[in-house]
């Protein structure tokens, strides 16, 4: 067999090609510099002894193999592996390669080169590189895992008593120290149920467990998915219900308010029903319990199901080694410097390790705990604060302990120029545009996208018509839809699922397009439902039409109306953002919902008329045939750009 077919092969079965060599060799089989007419023969039957497990092979690289990079120049090649210039110039002119002697040859042609000389190597990652650095990366051995406690994130829509829920869990009132109703930081607290601790995450609600998500952290075990009896599933409940589905995360619901005259369970369920939550009483398997976080009622039986879930789960970790998690909240203290609030995940934290936490690094100075307490150590499923970082990491960014100081620093720089070279090269998130590219390259085998509309049956309707919309190539997949304008919410959910966000007769805040500017988010806004479904499709073929877009150039809040004999209402409007122009469509948006598209009849800046009125100035605002204007109304000015096509 050919040494280029070795090398293919052996590449298809995950093995290195020494390890392949030799066993080829067992059945005889040479291995040449020229192609065989037996070659397609002799694969198949190799490929069959590994199926079947007579080849006994092992994925792993050969612990010998000479480590490359993912290119390397002739001069370096022939230095790592010992061989002359000479020797090898002439091996890649055989092999039809023309490289002079500085120039970079790939990973792949490098290791079949290699073989000409009977030399095995293997590609150099990052995880080698971090490994070396002193980062502990291994599986842990069954036997020195031990049980661990939950960690328990609760969820819900805002007023539905979450806070009020954990309040009754720790019996303290913190809800007095917050303002507006608003967890204010993110902590933990931990409960003890017939001596078994589960620890609870105080977050501010879905964002901070997207964002985790979206950075690729696992951190919840159960999710409590709080409902109020006497309001049932309402916005961010459904919101909530689709992070925990994507994440994975198993749920328990927590039916509140049962004190409540008009609490109604039963109706409760049926909604969640309709959402794919189905609870245990009505034949499904999420458990559910009615709960009075007011009264304290239902609370203990709440616990005990979190403890059977878990047993059920049976979370493990080894507390024997260095320690490592998730940052949950960090901020910059101006007494204390940088402070993280970190879950320690596996192995154990203590003061005075060195530690990495994403590209911060530093040395643990103090720990405390829940409560408030400065301690020495943390086992697995521990929140605490650390002090001693040299900079704030991200909420999400994995922490480790390290050997010694140096190899904290080492490992922070080195990721510090990783995240310069990655922002710069940062991924790009699926377009309609380039949707049909995707597919192409089968790079795209579902389409998520999320649905904000401005009444309810617009949503039903747009998710209907999408998911029809699925092919043997791809399928469309409505992640979430809700009523009301796009929130950052949905640009985090969007940046954590890959998707795409359609909306109708809504608009989005400025903070809300810029943030879906700076994550690549493809928001798509329309007021005719038949033209997005058109617009996936034509995607989906890759016919879609991108050559007109919106370009939005300015945005005035109504601060006075003023009714002008003959010709209507006029708006007295303050420029917020851009200009205001005489010659611009506009739009009026009243609480982020679309009211009227048309033209504007008048601008005029005190009585005269104005072409254009710029950021920071008042002007009068007519519209064209509508008089219903309100104060605290949004007139949107923009304009329809032609876009040249490449």
């Amino acid at each position: 067999m050919s040494k280029t077919r070795v090398y293919q092969l052996a590449k298809e079965l995950d093995i290195s090609s020494k390890e392949l060599i030799s066993k080829l060799e067992e059945y005889d089989v040479e291995v040449t510099n020229h192609m065989s007419t037996l070659e397609d023969d002799i694969i198949e039957i190799i490929k069959e002894l590994y199926k079947s497990g007579e080849g006994n092979m092992n994925s792993a690289d050969d612990e010998n193999a000479i480590g490359l990079p993912e290119s390397i120049s002739v001069k370096d090649f022939c230095d790592k592996i010992g061989k002359s210039v000479t020797e090898v110039m002439t091996k890649l002119v055989s092999m039809g390669v023309f490289a002079t002697i500085n120039q970079e040859i790939d990973f792949e042609t490098a290791e079949t080169l290699a073989l000409e000389f009977d030399v095995a190597v293997k590609l150099e990652g990052a995880e080698e590189e971090e490994a070396e650095y002193g980062i502990e990366d291994f599986e842990d051995d069954p036997k020195d895992l031990k049980d661990r406690p939950p960690v328990i994130t609760v969820m819900g829509h805002v007023d539905h008593g979450k806070t009020s829920l954990l309040d009754a869990i720790r019996e303290t009132n913190v809800t007095a120290k917050e303002a507006g109703g608003i967890t204010q930081h993110i902590g933990a607290s931990e409960v003890y149920v017939d001596g078994k601790k589960i620890v609870f995450l105080d977050t501010p609600g879905h964002e901070a467990f997207t964002s985790m998500r979206a950075r690729g952290a696992s951190i919840t075990d159960i999710a409590i998915l709080v409902v109020a009896a006497d309001d049932g599933v309402m916005p961010q409940t459904k919101e909530a219900i689709n992070h925990a589905k994507a994440a994975g995360v198993p749920i328990i619901v927590a039916i509140n308010k049962m004190d409540k005259p008009g609490s109604n369970p039963d109706r409760v369920k049926q909604e969640l029903s309709e959402h794919g939550i189905l609870v245990e009483d009505w034949g499904g398997d999420t458990i559910s319990v009615p709960v009075s976080a007011l009264k304290g009622e239902g609370i203990d039986n709440l616990l005990e199901m979190i403890v059977l879930a878990a047993e059920m789960q049976e979370l493990k970790a080894n507390p024997n080694r260095l320690g490592t998690g998730v940052v949950i909240e960090a901020k910059l203290d101006k007494s204390r410097g940088p402070v993280a609030t970190v879950l320690v995940q596996k192995g154990n934290l203590k003061v005075g390790d060195p530690i990495v936490a994403g590209a911060s690094f530093g040395r643990v100075r103090a720990m405390i705990n829940d409560k408030g307490k400065n301690i020495k150590k943390a086992n697995p499923s521990t929140a605490v604060e650390i002090l001693g970082l040299s900079d704030v990491p991200n909420a999400g960014d994995t922490f480790n302990a390290v050997k010694s100081d140096k190899l904290a620093r080492q490992i922070g720089e080195k990721r510090k120029a990783k995240f310069r070279e990655a922002n710069l090269n940062a991924t790009t998130k699926v377009s309609l545009e380039d949707l049909f590219m995707h597919i192409q390259e089968g790079e795209v085998k579902e389409l998520n996208i999320i649905v904000k509309a401005d009444v309810q049956g617009s949503v039903e309707a747009v998710k209907q018509s999408l998911a029809k919309l699925s092919n043997n190539e791809v399928k469309i997949n409505v992640i979430h839809g809700g009523v009301g304008t796009v929130t950052e919410s949905d640009i985090l959910l969007a940046t954590a699922s890959n998707a795409i966000i359609i909306g109708f007769n809504v608009r989005p805040s400025s903070a809300v397009s810029n943030m879906a500017e700076r994550e690549n988010v493809d928001v798509r806004i329309y007021r005719v439902i038949y033209e997005a479904i058109e617009d996936v499709q034509k995607a989906m073929k890759g016919m879609l039409d991108p050559e007109f877009r919106e370009a939005v150039i300015g945005k005035a809040e109504v601060r006075a109306t003023f009714k002008v004999p003959n010709i209507g209402t006029i708006a007295g409007a303050y420029v917020k953002e851009g200009k205001m122009a005489r010659n611009a469509k506009m739009r009026l948006v009243r609480d982020g919902i679309v009211i009227f598209e048309g033209d504007v009849s008048s601008l005029k800046r005190f009585k005269d008329d104005a072409k254009e009125v710029q950021t920071g100035y008042e002007c009068g605002i007519g519209i064209a045939n509508y008089n219903d204007l309100r104060e605290g109304d949004i007139i949107e000015a923009y304009i329809i750009e032609e876009i040249k096509r490449d």
